[in-house]
């Protein structure tokens, strides 16, 4: 199920990274009292009552301004309204109800989104004072809510009212049983063809709907094969030929479809072969976690003889080093070839990525991997590794326990992914090692 999203937004200087910082229980944010401090979005989760949420951060909002600077971060906590499920909209009881904050409340209400409003700096114990409820006045459906982001209180309230605000349960279920799949890519890949085919040959589309952001569209399809949403993004342009300050936020919003996905498709252009970009984007799927196909599109358009696609497999693996284990498909959104065995690659790296190994078997693995080849040793130490356990899924998380995290160079811990792989496959997903040495802090390799 796609995790619900929570964007953080208001004027410069009400408290908004506090807020993120408290909410998600680390400070990721810098939080300093200077407007313009938070420019770009930033991600973090929370779970509250069993459920997982996605907070975004976003800069002060100045309605009217010609500076670039605060004009890129009004366009970015617009990004963010666009991605919400649900708006917290931060407010400074201190300043009272600002000029500002009633042009922004005009803002937020064509959304269409649930808004909260979010009074914060009701630090006074006891009774809430009266200037709280002068923001009555913003016409909000969900009333406001005192909080100071600074010592906690009243983040379960808007917790709480967030949760309220969801979709129901049964929309929720819906959402369980589908496989969220980002087509991501440079631009002119051929992601919007892709989707456009898939959705074209398909009878039993359930509905579109809007995405999560101004330039995606997710898109519900049901099938012979099972449910999924596929989610169309803009494509990620070099830095350096980004000139609209809109498209330089597309890294973040492909970012934003990548952590919404369950498994994602890497959309490569076979005549320009595999790039640099290409790399960079691969890399977002792949250090999130998440289960990746890599397409070859426009196979149709390259002069072919019985080694060409062997050659063009090798680049790829070659190019992407750290994703081997992704499947590698030659198809044509233009013609349709190939494009219907998506749906099994689909299927398979997300049951992958989704697998889950007995302590047991996986003991007799290590077992086995460890009389193979002797774990290294450093000044007349070994290395010793007691047992391992898997923790979590997509990706596979498992931990290891040693005597020593040191001696656990990356090379061992790469051969022990090996044997994992050669063992049970994990086709399409990336594997995640956490090293517990006895009596240490956890390290995460």
């Amino acid at each position: 199920m796609a995790k619900p999203v929570l964007a953080i937004v208001g004027r410069p200087n009400v408290g908004k990274s506090t807020l993120f910082n408290k909410l998600i229980g680390e400070r990721r944010a810098i939080v300093e009292d200077v407007p313009g401090i938070t420019r770009d979005r930033i991600y973090g989760e929370t779970e509250w009552n069993g459920r997982k949420l996605i907070v975004i951060d976003t800069g002060g909002i100045e309605r009217n301004t010609d500076d670039i600077i605060l004009s890129k971060m009004r366009d970015q906590a617009q990004i963010a309204i666009d991605t919400a499920d649900v708006i917290l909209f931060v407010c400074d009881i201190r300043t009272g109800l600002m000029p500002d904050d009633r042009d922004i409340a005009v803002m937020l209400k064509k959304s269409g989104k649930p808004i909260i409003p979010c009074i914060n700096k009701s630090d006074s114990t006891g009774r809430v004072p009266a200037e709280f409820y002068e923001f009555y006045e913003l016409g909000f459906e969900i009333d406001p809510i005192p909080l100071s982001s600074i010592h906690g209180t009243g983040t379960g309230d808007i917790l709480d009212a967030a949760l309220a605000a969801l979709p129901d349960t049964a929309a929720e279920d819906d959402e369980d049983d589908r496989i969220h799949v980002a087509v991501i890519g440079k631009p002119n890949a051929g992601k919007s063809s892709l989707v456009n085919r898939i959705l074209g040959d398909e009878r039993m589309i359930v509905s579109n709907i809007p995405g999560t952001t101004r330039d995606a569209i997710d898109s519900h399809l049901d099938n012979e094969f099972g449910k999924y949403t596929f989610i169309d993004t803009a494509g990620i342009r070099r830095q350096s030929k980004v000139d609209d300050r809109i498209e330089k936020f597309s890294v973040l919003r492909a970012k934003m479809a990548v952590e919404r996905a369950d498994v994602c498709i890497l959309v490569i252009d076979a005549n320009e072969g595999i790039t640099e970009q290409d790399e960079k984007i691969a890399g977002l799927a792949h250090e999130a976690g998440k289960a990746t196909i890599v397409a070859v599109n426009k196979w149709d358009l390259v002069e072919k003889d019985n080694t060409t696609t062997s050659a063009f497999t090798k680049k790829i693996n070659n190019a992407l080093g750290y994703m081997t284990y992704a499947p590698i498909l030659y198809i044509s959104a233009l013609t349709g070839q190939r494009v219907g065995k998506l749906f099994e690659q689909i299927n398979y790296v997300h049951n992958q990525t989704n697998m889950r190994i007995s302590t047991g078997m996986l003991n007799d693995v290590l077992a086995d991997a460890v009389s193979r080849v002797q774990p290294p040793s450093d000044k007349g130490r070994r290395l010793k590794i007691y047992y391992m356990t898997q923790i979590s899924v997509a990706p596979p998380t498992f931990v290891l326990f040693a005597n020593s995290i040191e001696l656990f160079h990356f090379s061992y811990q790469r051969y022990i992914e090996n044997c994992l792989r050669d063992t049970f496959g994990f086709r399409g997903t990336p594997i995640r090692l956490i090293v517990r040495q006895r009596g240490a802090e956890n390290e995460e390799s």
